[in-house]
């Protein structure tokens, strides 16, 4: 891979990472900064309904679901930076071998060459099972 190339997809993958870093913030001031009166936009001092607090902290559950899975592409976001910087950017961490680029533009943080990934895919279906 040239350095043009790994320039770009350094670009992409910073450009990833920002958004990301943006949307795990907002959901944190989102659940951090409210109770759960507050999330639901009801500042009245009447009784709260159970069934309207069950919604809301399933809300407030979904969001830190999806602040958990934001911090785990931001992790592979930056171990992806980590390669383009030690120059192991664009290999296989398994077999070695090049990353395809079309896999590389789809999955600019793709660990795995296609076989390796479908081999891997499958090892977690085997045990599943």
């Amino acid at each position: 891979m040239n350095k043009r190339e790994l320039k770009r997809f350094e670009q992409l993958l910073l450009a990833r990472r920002a958004e990301i870093v943006g949307e795990i913030g907002a959901i944190r001031k989102t659940v951090r900064n409210s109770t759960a009166t507050e999330a639901a936009g009801d500042l009245s001092t009447h009784a709260y309904h159970m069934a309207d607090q069950g919604t809301d902290a399933q809300e407030r559950e979904k969001s830190f679901y999806f602040a958990s899975k934001s911090g785990r592409f931001l992790y592979h976001i930056d171990e992806a930076l980590r390669r383009i910087a030690d120059g192991t950017y664009g290999k296989c961490v398994s077999c070695g071998e090049d990353i395809s680029s079309a896999r590389l533009e789809a999955v600019p943080h793709a660990r795995f060459c296609i076989a390796c990934k479908e081999k891997e895919e499958q090892r977690k279906m085997r045990e599943e099972q």
